[in-house]
């Protein structure tokens, strides 16, 4: 049997899939002659992005990044800020921090005691009436006391009339600033909880705490900081780290440029390269992993920290549990079994899949502009992610000082009632709830821009996927464009016209951005369905229902795969659009059909092939990762000397290995973007022609053998 000839099963087959395409003595590639096509999407799609335009300037003139850096007194003022008369105190210091044991810190995310901005934490223990007795003897001692005070209190108040006048704190206790504000200076003594070395002590009032109160009431303040805590100690890492981690990604850049270059001469010792490369990287997880596992089994940690009391945010704690390591260690002992395990059953499609590449690599060598193409998408996925985060963040730091009443006991009828703090305590909330503060609770507003802050989030992330899609369809479309002038071409690279990328590019913009927004629409509905569900996933996780539970586990799943068989489709119509230039439903159902009815040459090449560029994926990371990790934790003192002042070494280390992965997935995408074209048109070339003189393939002689004999070979096996 030759490739012409096909099994009358085959045949009725394909014609539940459309008819095959039929020889055109025209057709030589990319049709010139064409169209717009999804105008109405593309008039959509360009309504939305003036609309994020709009709303990124007005988020900017309403939103003020400063509410989001400094803390805020009960006042609404900012400490440290400069130009202001807090200018010189940047901590935060809490009156009575045993209120924050509260459940209104929960309802309002605000602890129910007076705050205000100092310059330093006290350093000892002292009560306002010890104070008063002190003061009569040596009036220095007030000065030491007053810091921690209003600008209005006095020395000689009773303990009732300060109560009342809440000018100052009863107590101070020893403190040290962490994230810019006053927490308590917690140490042990003989493996028990101390504070200045006491474990009881006076509260101002009268009574008396232990300090195991202190530490619930520093975790109920960690409850309001745990996000805003790790988001400042992240901005404090990458601004100490950011040339290191640039310098990082120019590193897998280059390593990935090399990558590609190699895969031209070298794809068949290139592919063993990346086999030994990813199996070793593992390996040294696994060894390192180990390592730490058993350095914490001979030295235990027996001292309690910041870390046992719940003050630091959790993430940072688990890298000093044994069972963290030891999970890992697992982990990568199974991931390094998988890998061995699929190159040993799928050795024969590997060789296929390195023939591709091979071809790929010469398709690459005549179009050597498409290797500088993931340099461009880079560049637009990095202003489109710039804009959405600076505009997140000026919607989320609009608005007004908006302040709220807040009862310390809790027992007030206006709790959670907005107020004026000028003019609060000749109010009747003030005589109706003694010791009712009117602190500052957040920044919002009435107005209707206010009112739809929440709506404009949504907006923003949706339109942020949407553009972000779109880029990747964009550069696919672009690529498709080119390989496929490539393929089509008779006499390589005689046959091949000037500037293939620059007018394949050309055409996806001036014709077919309704398309490719049409497509990538697609995408990003399915990602918000998908964040939704994450988001109720969220709310829901302390629910006890077995069945919600499952349900959610279940949708996770087949939105991932319906995510992943939309990318792949939309992959190939894009291709299609690259080629005839029709609208988006049109071409997906083209390339449906074509791949239909070329099922068995699918399965042998497209997802090895994804494979064995994977491995060089996780090549370039892991090898930028090792060294990011070695680095980080000062361990290449002979190379350079890493930053000693981080809060977390794997911030930079995920940024820098997170970021490789996406250049390297990005340069590896041309390869990937060109065995899938290729592939298209040589299916597209096998009904087209038949291999004689007067239509001759279009194919290389050794890949259109190898491909006919791996989709014989199955077929021979059914018969």
């Amino acid at each position: 049997m030759n490739d012409t000839e096909k099994p009358a099963d085959t045949a009725s087959e394909e014609e539940d899939f459309g008819d095959p395409r039929t020889y055109d003595p025209d057709f030589t590639g990319p049709v010139s002659n064409r169209s717009c096509t999804d105008v109405l999407c593309c008039m959509i799609f360009l309504l939305c992005i003036v609309g994020y335009i709009v709303l990124g300037l007005v988020a900017w003139v309403h939103g003020d990044p400063r509410r989001a850096a400094y803390p805020t007194d009960s006042q609404g003022h900012f400490c440290g800020q400069k130009g202001t008369p807090n200018e010189n105190k940047t901590i935060l210091f809490y009156f009575n921090p045993l209120r924050c044991t509260s459940p209104s810190v929960l309802l309002n995310l605000q602890c129910p005691t007076t705050q205000i901005c100092v310059s330093k934490c006290p350093e000892k223990f002292l009560t306002y009436v010890e104070m008063q007795l002190l003061y009569t003897k040596d009036k220095s001692h007030w000065e030491d006391y007053r810091q921690f005070c209003k600008t209005t209190a006095k020395p000689v108040k009773s303990l009732t009339q300060l109560l009342l006048d809440d000018d100052c704190p009863t107590a101070i206790f020893p403190s040290k600033p962490f994230l810019q504000r006053c927490f308590p200076d917690f140490s042990t003594k003989n493996g028990t909880l101390t504070i200045g070395s006491q474990i009881v002590f006076q509260d101002g009032n009268g009574g008396t705490r232990s300090v195991i109160e202190l530490r619930d009431a520093a975790n109920g303040i960690n409850k309001l900081l745990d996000a805003k805590s790790l988001g400042l100690k992240v901005f404090e890492d990458y601004a100490t780290t950011w040339y290191w981690i640039l310098i990082g990604l120019m590193i897998a850049m280059v390593l990935s440029w090399i990558f590609l270059i190699l895969l031209r001469f070298i794809a068949g010792c290139l592919f063993w390269v990346f086999v030994i490369g990813v199996i070793g990287i593992i390996g040294y997880g696994i060894w390192h992993c180990y390592q730490q596992y058993t350095n914490l089994q001979e030295h235990p940690r027996s001292v309690l920290t910041v870390y046992d009391i719940g003050i630091q945010t959790n993430i940072s704690m688990y890298f000093e549990l044994q069972q963290t390591w030891f999970t890992l260690m697992i982990i990568l002992c199974i991931i390094e079994v998988i890998v061995i395990l699929m190159l040993i059953f799928l050795r024969n499609r590997i060789r296929v899949a390195i023939i591709l590449l091979k071809e790929g690599s010469k398709a690459i060598g005549y179009v050597p502009s498409t290797l500088v193409y993931p340099a461009l998408t880079f560049i637009l996925l990095s202003i489109c992610i710039c804009y959405w985060v600076v505009t997140a963040v000026f919607l989320a730091t609009s608005g007004v000082p908006v302040y709220k009443v807040i009862a310390p006991e809790g027992h007030c009828i206006h709790e959670n009632q907005t107020c004026d703090p000028e003019i609060f305590n000749t109010t009747e909330i003030a005589k109706a709830c003694p010791g009712a503060l009117c602190n500052f609770a957040f920044y919002g507003g009435k107005s209707l821009y206010h009112q739809y802050i929440p709506t404009f989030h949504v907006y923003n992330l949706f339109v942020f996927l949407w553009l972000i899609n779109f880029v990747i369809a964009l550069g696919q479309c672009a690529l498709a464009g080119a390989f496929a002038t490539y393929y089509w071409a008779m006499k390589k690279p005689d046959d091949i016209p000037r500037y293939p990328l620059f007018t394949a590019f050309g055409r996806a913009i001036r014709y077919h951005t309704g398309s490719l927004a049409f497509g990538s629409l697609i995408i990003a509905l399915i990602q918000m369905f998908k964040i939704v569900l994450e988001y109720l996933n969220h709310r829901l996780k302390r629910t006890e229902n077995t069945l919600s539970k499952f349900l959610q586990c279940c949708l996770r799943c087949c939105f991932w795969c319906l995510e992943n068989a939309i990318k792949f489709l939309n992959r190939n119509a894009y291709i299609m659009i690259a080629i005839y230039g029709r609208n988006f439903c049109r071409s997906a159902k083209d390339a449906f059909n074509l791949l239909m009815r070329n099922v068995l040459k699918v399965a042998v090449t497209d997802e090895v092939t994804y494979f064995v560029l994977f491995l060089g994926k996780i090549l370039v990371a892991g090898s930028i990762g090792v060294l990011a990790f070695l680095f980080f934790t000062q361990r290449l003192p002979v190379i350079a000397q890493g930053p000693a002042s981080l809060n977390y070494y794997w911030v930079p280390l995920l940024t820098v290995i997170l970021g490789s992965y996406l250049i390297a997935h990005g340069f590896f995408s041309v390869y990937a973007m060109c065995v899938e074209t290729i592939f298209i048109c040589f299916c597209e070339d096998l009904e087209r022609n038949d291999g004689s003189t007067e239509k001759p393939y279009f194919i290389t002689p050794n890949l259109h053998g190898i491909l006919i004999k791996k989709q014989l070979v199955p077929q021979k096996q059914k018969e």
